[in-house]
């Protein structure tokens, strides 16, 4: 049975009646980790365990070095397609622990000053683990067992993390992570991972996240082939199904940034609506606009910070691990929106983090966070990351987060001066509606009788 959404249109919006469906999203959620926990019980010990094993098998060694140490001999080792056997779920899933009811260093980076848990850190584990369920799928027969792996694992994108639950995590006992490869292309995984906390005998569900990850050779320099997908029975067959409406999904989506793909016809209703409310009827200013009561200006809606990320987040190859940009584009947003809300708004939902430039250690980092669209309670944040070469002076764009805020009252609604600002809320507003599962049902206009037709009629009535 499909649940229905209401929210608030947009005063000036066309009159029309607009269904939001909210449609069940099957095994994607907690099912599909509670039956593999059945299957195989398999067990990494803590994080820290899991990144330890993870640099044992890379040979990656402890201290930073400006120029890392040469992988090139382990390219002989580099496997083809065919060489590799298929893998199920299950030959990837794992558990491991996050350790705060015992490790009261690790309960310090983890609690926040209302006592609560910091996303931003769980996040970082989520990539972390990420990568070690890369490295329990690929599985090369003939690799001698003093070479390490000939591969490097890098983020591509994160799919979506959904929160729940997060108000009630108690920071003083464990946190649980598992997870299990879902989907494989020639050279991508997709990883679905799960949080969840036992308080008082039953656990409370608390995320769900999809990463896709890219397999890259020792030196990272090419493609890597990964280990085709065999789903081991009924229930992998069906969560493969769905992973790979996923994959096609985000295949079909990848050209409808706003930017790329134009407004549609109700869009710009909306667009049109947005200008009428803010421009004076009596004035034939070109740039005069006024603000509605309760509303910002979508330019003021901004928080900017600049950071060096120093060696100690970096990875084999002196770029900056994915989740410290996770991390960090979390808390700026929750700045932001708590700013925007004058409160303390709850984390809802991550979607579409694109991971387009590595960010090298060597380089400043700014993220800009910017409140681009609201509805009812909502916030929605584009946080956007670039990469500043001191000497040069020249930036690029490295990452694109969207996070979804939820307040505790109605928020102030954030508003458009420019066209490339009604361009990013446009683009907001399909994130949000994304985020949150809504899917607008727009009913065709009916079509106007043709002149001919009535003119007939009104002659046989006559």
């Amino acid at each position: 049975m499909q649940r229905m959404a209401r929210l608030i249109i947009p005063r000036g919006f066309p009159r029309v009646q607009t269904r939001w469906v909210l449609p069940y999203s099957g095994v994607r959620y907690y099912e599909m980790g509670e039956y593999l926990k059945t299957q195989s019980d398999h067990y990494s010990g803590t994080m820290t365990d899991g990144k330890n094993k993870i640099r044992e098998r890379t040979g990656v060694e402890r201290g930073y070095h400006v120029v890392p140490k040469s992988r090139k001999h382990l390219l002989e080792y580099h496997p083809k397609k065919e060489q590799l056997p298929p893998r199920s779920m299950q030959d990837s899933y794992t558990r491991a622990t996050l350790p705060l009811g015992v490790d009261e260093l690790a309960r310090e980076r983890y609690i926040n000053h209302l006592g609560r848990a910091r996303m931003g850190r769980l996040l970082e584990e989520l990539d972390m683990f990420a990568v070690w369920l890369c490295h329990r799928h690929i599985n090369i027969l003939d690799l001698p067992k003093d070479v390490w792996l000939p591969y490097t694992f890098v983020t591509l994108l994160v799919d979506r993390v959904d929160f729940s639950n997060i108000e009630d995590i108690k920071v003083d006992k464990d946190i649980e992570l598992s997870g299990f490869i879902s989907w494989t292309g020639n050279t991508s995984m997709e990883a679905t991972i799960y949080t969840r906390q036992l308080l008082n005998d039953k656990y409370l569900d608390v995320t769900k996240a999809v990463f896709l990850m890219v397999a890259r050779n020792a030196t990272n320099t090419s493609s890597a082939p990964v280990n085709a997908l065999q789903p081991a029975d009924e229930m992998e067959q069906k969560c493969w199904e769905e992973a790979n409406e996923r994959q096609l999904r985000r295949r079909s989506t990848e050209s409808q940034g706003v930017l790329v793909w134009p407004p549609q016809e109700h869009e710009q209703a909306i667009m049109y609506s947005l200008l009428q409310r803010t421009t004076p009827r009596d004035s034939f200013d070109l740039n005069k606009r006024t603000l509605p009561p309760k509303c910002h200006w979508m330019e003021d809606s901004q928080r900017s910070t600049m950071m060096n990320p120093f060696p100690e987040n970096r990875n084999a190859h002196n770029t900056i691990f994915g989740g410290f940009l996770m991390r960090q584009a979390v808390e700026i947003s929750f700045i932001t929106a708590s700013i925007y809300v004058s409160g303390r708004p709850i984390l809802k939902c991550i979607s579409d983090i694109s991971f387009m430039q590595p960010v090298k250690v060597t380089a400043f980092l700014q993220m800009t966070a910017y409140v681009v669209y609201t509805a009812q309670n909502f916030i929605q944040v584009m946080t956007v990351a670039k990469n500043w070469d001191a000497e040069s002076g020249e930036h690029t764009t490295t990452n694109v987060f969207y996070l979804t805020y939820q307040a505790s009252k109605i928020v102030d609604e954030v508003l458009p001066r420019s066209y490339r600002e009604m361009l990013w809320y446009i683009h907001g507003r399909r994130k949000f509606l994304a985020a949150l599962n809504l899917q607008p049902d727009y009913p065709q206009p009916i079509k106007a009788e043709p002149e001919r037709s009535r003119k007939q009629e009104n002659k046989q009535h006559s």
